[in-house]
């Protein structure tokens, strides 16, 4: 059993936060009262960042020292939105969130995963017809091993998962969200996730 905190309420970090505390985690998801963030870090191993993408940098960046020491899992994406309200560009062309938020929080094991794919598929990634792929990115492999154990709890096969490297190849797995906004105009709002074919 971990301490897990989750920073992000909306649909994907509730979605995460009860299967999470369904595998047997004690799961806590900070609310936006002020502090609820900083307490909810402060106590756990694990922390997930939910929040949207747009803000991750600065709200993570004042949870400094809670986040010493800890893992955080990164699973937003920080984009620009057409007036559609779907994503149309990157906001770290350059770089990438995870990027940003390492080098922000250069204590702090970050490692980005699961931010490929619809939020639905996150937690029951055997819904789909097909296999989906999960990617992890990060500098420390023991921090990945572990992200890795609560992707298993989550679903996802051994076989599904794959380790991309350091924490600058989520700058590929960051770019796959620009597909997002072309698949659901295409197809609808339907679960999907990026997969690698072998």
């Amino acid at each position: 059993m971990n301490e897990i905190a989750v920073l992000g309420g909306g649909r994907v970090g509730g979605g995460l936060a009860a299967a999470l505390t369904a595998a047997g985690h004690r799961v806590t998801v900070a609310g936006r009262t002020p502090g609820a963030a900083a307490a909810a870090a402060r106590t756990a191993r694990i922390v997930i960042n939910a929040t949207p993408g747009a803000g991750s940098v600065e709200r993570l960046t004042a949870l400094r020292e809670q986040l010493r020491g800890k893992i955080l899992v990164d699973v937003s994406n920080a984009t620009v939105d057409g007036p559609d309200g779907l994503p149309a560009g990157l906001m770290y062309p350059d770089s990438s969130l995870a990027e940003q938020l390492q080098e922000a929080l250069p204590d702090t094991h970050v490692v980005k995963t699961l931010n490929t794919m619809l939020y639905s598929v996150m937690t029951a990634p055997a819904a789909l017809t097909q296999p989906p792929t999960a990617f992890l990115s990060g500098n420390d492999p023991q921090a990945k091993r572990i992200v890795g154990d609560l992707l298993t709890e989550l679903g996802w096969h051994p076989e599904w998962i794959t380790d991309l490297g350091g924490i600058e190849t989520a700058r590929a797995t960051e770019a796959a969200i620009l597909f997002v906004p072309h698949v659901i105009r295409s197809s609808g709002f339907a679960p999907f996730a990026i997969s690698i074919a072998r």
